[in-house]
């Protein structure tokens, strides 16, 4: 079993009537364990899920992938107000991981791909300038290596494919080149760009670093991600937070449900939707 590095989470002092403390997940939260390689976060969107886990990070002070640095980010001022009411005790402090927002790496994505265009456009500019100048080969190309060597650089860790037709791929990619043993990973709704596929090429991952005595703490909507052996499920609908078992979760109870019968699922739905008179013109009557 691998050592466990987040050992606990209690609320202490500071917390107030405004917002994330107003939340009743976070409101009501006394102590919340987190003793098991792999924690997930579930529950409705509002539940104060994501919330927490990112007032986590912040107390944990790790590094975000995708977005501005934690301490600068303005979307996360409330939870680092969270961050600091928090007091995070460790079995064993863990100094490397990162944080990430599934939303952040869509524009992660569109920055890298900016600066490899940046590099490309460089790189013809010089070739371009030398060549006009009639200058040697041998002296483009020493003019060139650094440019190639952060275009060789992104590429290895990231991929050829970095626009946004690639989230998928681009998003694999990352977790292969940051993930290292011992990390703390905390991560918010990571499967928003994973086809099932890949979801499950993130669960190998997961597999492989949690042998390695890496901890994950995951917020999520995927009944797939939740199915991960032994972890802690804790559920945000319920008030104060409680642990759950898979088989209750009403996002497994629900797409199983609906996978076995979806006709069934759709024809009440289409049934109980209000359908709208469509008026006079279109049924055909003319007001006079």
């Amino acid at each position: 079993m691998s050592p466990i590095h987040l050992a606990a989470l209690s609320r202490r002092a500071g917390a107030d009537d405004t917002f994330p403390f107003t939340v009743p997940a976070i409101r009501t939260l006394d102590a919340l364990a987190l003793e098991r390689p792999v924690t997930f976060f579930v529950g409705e969107n509002g539940s104060g899920k994501s919330t927490l886990l990112e007032g986590i990070a912040t107390a944990a002070r790790l590094p975000a992938i995708g977005s501005a640095d934690v301490p600068r980010d303005e979307t996360l001022a409330a939870q680092r107000r969270l961050g600091k009411a928090l007091r995070l005790s460790w079995s064993k402090k863990a100094t490397r991981g990162f944080f990430l927002r599934a939303e952040d790496f869509f524009g992660f994505t569109k920055r890298l791909a900016r600066e490899r265009a940046e590099l490309l456009a460089q790189m013809k500019e010089t070739t371009e300038e030398y060549r006009a100048q009639s200058r040697s080969r041998y002296a483009e190309g020493l003019a060139q290596l650094p440019l190639r060597a952060s275009l060789a650089a992104m590429e290895q860790r990231y991929g050829v494919d970095l626009d946004a037709n690639s989230h998928g791929q681009s998003f694999l990619k990352l977790f292969q080149s940051r993930f290292v043993p011992g990390g703390l990973y905390l991560l918010d709704e990571p499967e928003a760009p994973l086809s099932p596929q890949s979801q499950l090429a993130l669960l190998a991952m997961i597999g492989d670093m949690v042998a390695q005595d890496a901890q994950f703490i995951i917020a999520t909507h995927s009944p797939m991600l939740l199915a991960f052996p032994d972890a802690e499920i804790y559920s945000f609908d319920a008030t104060p937070v409680r642990a759950v078992v898979y088989d209750e979760l009403d996002h497994v109870r629900i797409t199983r449900d609906f996978l076995n019968a979806p006709h069934r699922y759709l024809n009440q739905i289409l049934i109980a939707s209000p359908k709208k008179d469509p008026g006079p013109k279109q049924r055909g009557q003319v007001k006079g």
